[in-house]
């Protein structure tokens, strides 16, 4: 996990390497040596009504765009006929820390849609561009999503990260939070699109088949996944964390590269396979959408959760 000195109020960092630390059992405690107890620190969660914006920065398809649309849309989709393990049911597992502070998980919903096709402030990012962008969508009761299309350079994509949550207070309305995902399909799969595509370094399994047919739009999603999680539970740098603060292990990040029961390095699990196309998948979502979705540690059992 990566930590960047800016002027924000902090930024986390989920490591390109997510497959590298995926060995210990799904049913056993994590090992107290190797991580500490996931702490809450007492601070603000997210709660209440929130928009997730998405600010999609360079070129993006209209069904690539559907993907991450309706990612929001499963984890609470009122469609009752979706198959279990569902998204909706992931997301509940989020609700665990919402247990332990006495609070309520919010509900996320699908909010404005920011075209910067164009790329305004040109294809070689820094986190202060990723700010601004940031600020493009809505500071009130919203959670601000930049995702950069595959041709786009971001600071320490790839070399050190696959996406960041922060948050700043740079408005006159205060405080919000943001994330920033980047699709890795021509700049490191290995790392960032994992196990969609061969890693770079650990051991070197055959790749997943992506449940959407996208290898960097699926890869997206589990960071996308990750980061709304660690979102909520720790949006300001004093909720749910593990570890120091200046590299806490979150609710997803805490679990890296485990998607399934029986995950070890470089094997992300046993996974349900779709009969027609062959794709690996852990959540069904809305409109018939499958998709591979991070375990993520609980707090109450300090174990590391999957849905399969």
């Amino acid at each position: 996990m990566a930590s960047i000195t800016l002027p924000l109020v902090f930024l986390i960092s989920i490591s390109c390497f997510h497959f590298s630390m995926a060995g210990r059992p799904i049913t056993v405690p994590v090992d107290d040596q190797t991580f500490t107890t996931m702490r809450y620190h007492k601070g603000a969660l997210l709660t209440g009504s929130i928009s997730v914006n998405f600010i999609w920065y360079g070129k993006f398809t209209a069904s690539q765009r559907a993907i991450l649309t309706d990612l929001i849309t499963s984890l609470y989709s009122p469609d009752k006929s979706t198959a279990e393990p569902s998204v909706a049911t992931w997301w509940k597992t989020v609700g665990e820390y919402y247990k332990q502070s006495n609070s309520q998980l919010p509900m996320l919903t699908n909010g404005d849609q920011i075209l910067e096709e164009e790329c305004s402030l040109g294809k070689s990012l820094t986190d202060v561009d990723i700010e601004k962008l940031a600020a493009k969508g809505s500071p009130n009761n919203a959670v601000n999503v930049v995702l950069t299309s595959a041709d786009v350079a971001v600071n320490g994509f790839c070399m050190s990260r696959c996406g960041t949550h922060a948050a700043s207070n740079k408005t006159k309305s205060g405080r919000f939070t943001y994330i920033w995902v980047g699709n890795s399909v021509t700049q490191c799969p290995g790392q960032c699109a994992w196990p969609f595509h061969q890693p770079i370094y650990g051991p070197q399994t055959p790749p997943l088949v992506a449940p959407n047919g996208d290898v960097g739009l699926d890869g997206m999603v589990i960071n996308v996944a990750k980061l709304l999680a660690g979102t909520v539970t720790n949006p300001f740098g004093n909720g749910f964390f593990q570890g120091p603060k200046e590299a806490p292990l979150e609710a997803a990040s805490a679990c890296p590269g485990v998607y399934g029961s029986g995950a070890y390095p470089g094997y992300a699990g046993d996974l349900p396979v779709d009969p027609v196309s062959g794709a690996s998948f852990n959540a069904n979502g809305a409109h018939g959408r499958k998709f591979l979705l991070p375990a993520l540690m609980n707090p109450a059992t300090s174990q590391c959760s999957t849905l399969v």
